[in-house]
């Protein structure tokens, strides 16, 4: 089998860690996500993944969070049917293809056009793909906008510029009727801490934001209401955890504000 080799800019680079995460996860004893087909796309890319040295709590963290986002997915499009998905930041995400939607669904997953022209190459996708930087405008107008959306974020937030993560978000709950907001919320500590993590640090970029106040999104004029604040140290999936991520894990879940240092699902709808 020949291997496909990325040439990557360090931010777009991330997605191999996510990518490698999952994978690691399939291939345990006990996975939290079992996607096999993040197993499949890293052995087709020609790739040092061992430099990245992810460690147990990147691989059970990634994995949950995924498992959490992909559960949010699944109830809104099988109450809301005919509702359109957008996955921004997709990477080489397999959400679409885990989360199989009803026919009615459209998904799109967006990236930059270089990310989406290895999308295209590499993963069977029934989704549309919107090449597109997000931190410019305009991208989004030839979207259905008479459907109920799911608008998925996942570990995008730290890495976009100042204030252009809530622009693009005020943008999209204007032009869809109605819908949710998932994404992973970063506190402002776990942002700053992220560019000391030895996998970041081998890819070379910096994280930049986040919030610590989960009705904080509620300030930004994008029509947002928090539904739900899922803080995973408390999840049942730890006891899967190995150790001693295991123990840790549950003893920040007896905190409230231990527990938002770690992974947590936010879900606002609009």
């Amino acid at each position: 089998m020949q291997r496909e080799r990325l040439d990557l800019a360090p931010i777009q680079e991330t997605l191999l860690l996510t990518l490698y995460a999952r994978a690691l996860d399939s291939r345990g004893e006990r996975p939290i996500l079992g996607d096999e087909w993040s197993a499949d796309l890293a052995n087709r890319i020609d790739y040092d993944f061992a430099k990245l040295d992810v460690k147990p709590g990147l691989i059970c963290g990634t994995a949950l969070r995924a498992k959490r986002i992909d559960e949010a997915v699944a109830n809104f499009t099988a109450y809301h049917p005919n509702a359109v998905v957008m996955d921004l930041g997709c990477g080489l995400d397999t959400r679409v293809l885990r989360c199989d939607p009803p026919p009615g669904v459209t998904w799109y997953d967006v990236d930059f056009p270089e990310i989406i022209a290895v999308r295209e190459r590499l993963v069977p996708s029934p989704s549309v793909h919107i090449g597109a930087d997000l931190t410019e405008t305009g991208w989004h107008t030839g979207l259905p906008a008479d459907r109920p959306a799911i608008i998925v974020a996942e570990g995008l937030l730290p890495f976009m510029p100042g204030d252009s993560f809530q622009q693009m978000i005020r943008t999209l709950t204007a032009h869809f009727t109605t819908g949710e907001l998932v994404l992973n919320g970063y506190t402002r500590f776990a942002a700053w801490a992220m560019k000391y993590h030895p996998t970041i640090k081998a890819i070379g970029i910096t994280a930049a934001q986040g919030f610590d106040d989960p009705r904080e999104p509620q300030t930004w004029e994008a029509g947002l209401t928090l539904a739900e604040e899922l803080m995973l140290a408390r999840a049942p999936e730890v006891a899967d955890f190995p150790q001693p991520l295991r123990a840790l894990s549950r003893v920040m879940g007896l905190s409230t504000g231990l527990s938002r240092q770690g992974t947590r699902i936010l879900r606002y709808r609009f």
